[in-house]
């Protein structure tokens, strides 16, 4: 499983802001981020899967 950082998120999600990336992840849109040691990643899959989502 791959993780993205948020700035390789911004970029696979057409280079968002940081408000409107949270406020997805908030409403449900995104998944929420996992913490691993200090720092948030999402997991790539499940970005995919919810960008799948969103287009149907």
């Amino acid at each position: 499983m791959r993780y993205l950082t948020f700035r390789e998120l911004q970029a696979k999600l057409g280079n968002r802001g940081r408000t409107t990336i949270y406020r997805d992840v908030e409403a449900g849109r995104l998944p929420r981020p996992v913490k691993i040691g200090s720092r948030l990643y999402w997991a790539e899959a499940d970005i995919d899967a919810a960008i799948s989502a969103l287009e149907e």
